[in-house]
């Protein structure tokens, strides 16, 4: 029989840290691509009544719930309004736009999330950022830094059984 002295206990669970997963914050709704060159003409132009033809096209039922990666996959020049006119109609059809391909959409989206974290939870806090995420990259983390640092105790990297310290809240000096 084993006394409470010998029992195992979880020093992890003990510590207080809080464990912040970044890949939970990552959307998990379909990312779709949807590339401007297919509305060029001759792979080069961009004219604003086919164009907006082809928005008016577009099925709701096709973009909703889902993500729009908004994207120009060649060397086009493509002007400022075809940007927010895609946006405006893939928005209307039930879609979450972010520019870029599929991957830099699903980081855009990463790092929006970063910035909605409730900040109280995690005030004077020992945060543990997981260090095994898949879905981060150097820019969400840093995010996660620049939005919790002004407010946790300390942050670290990595596993809380085996972290990097990263920020340390300094001292505040003592009154004479």
């Amino acid at each position: 029989m084993e006394s409470s002295a010998d029992a195992i206990r979880n020093r992890v669970n003990e510590s207080g840290l809080t464990t912040l997963d970044l890949d939970d914050l990552i959307t998990r709704k379909s990312i779709v691509n949807f590339d401007l060159a297919d509305c060029l003409e001759n792979g080069l132009i961009l004219r604003e009544r086919p164009f907006r033809e082809a928005l008016k096209a577009l099925n709701a039922e096709d973009w909703n719930e889902k993500v729009a990666a908004l994207q120009c996959s060649n060397d086009a020049i493509i002007p400022e309004w075809a940007w927010m006119l895609a946006t405006s109609r893939l928005a209307a059809c039930g879609a979450e736009v972010a520019i870029g391909n599929a991957e830099e959409a699903k980081q855009t989206l990463l790092i929006e999330a970063i910035q909605q974290l409730p900040l109280d939870e995690f005030r004077d806090a020992r945060i543990v950022i997981k260090g095994c995420s898949s879905g981060t990259n150097a820019a969400s983390l840093a995010k996660a830094i620049r939005h919790l640092q002004p407010v946790a105790m300390s942050i670290f990297y990595g596993e809380p059984c085996s972290t990097v310290p990263v920020y340390k809240r300094p001292r505040k000096p003592a009154k004479n």
